[in-house]
């Protein structure tokens, strides 16, 4: 069971790292700002990160002595462990290029519409193809990870 401290602090470090974007994109913007902002907002994440690592390094059992015990409860093969990755990539990239083609065709079908309101079906196919892609890599990393 995890703790308390376990699992609020990965959503602190979350939100000290996301944090000074709201700060970034709320005030006005000139170049001076911007550098001054985006330099505090890699300190953070910098910081953040160098904390996590050192919040992190009693538990690593590569530290422990050697009368110690360890048990791993992650248990399985290279192969699993490339087909988990295999899946990710599928879902990300197929997420990715969805993103990219509804980027591209839902402004091309808002205006479409806008001049002639009965293009709307028409319009609206070329938006679903686009969601589509994101599905057809979900269907492909399920069943990557059928097989293992």
């Amino acid at each position: 069971m995890l703790s308390m401290i376990e699992m609020f602090l990965p959503l602190i470090a979350v939100v000290l790292v996301i944090a000074p974007l709201f700060i970034m994109f709320k005030n006005e913007r000139n170049v001076k700002n911007a550098k001054v902002k985006l330099i505090s907002q890699i300190a953070v994440f910098i910081g953040v990160f160098i904390f996590a690592v050192i919040f992190q390094i009693g538990s690593i059992s590569a530290l422990a002595s050697s009368g110690e015990t360890v048990s791993n409860p992650i248990v399985g093969t290279m192969a699993q462990g490339m087909g988990f990755i295999a899946a990710a990539i599928a879902t990300s990239a197929s997420a990715i290029g969805a993103g990219l083609a509804v980027a591209a065709a839902a402004p091309a079908a808002i205006g479409a519409i806008s001049e002639n309101s009965e293009n709307f079906g028409k319009a609206i196919i070329f938006v679903a193809l686009g969601e589509g892609v994101a599905i057809y890599g979900l269907l492909i990393s399920i069943l990557i990870i059928n097989k293992l």
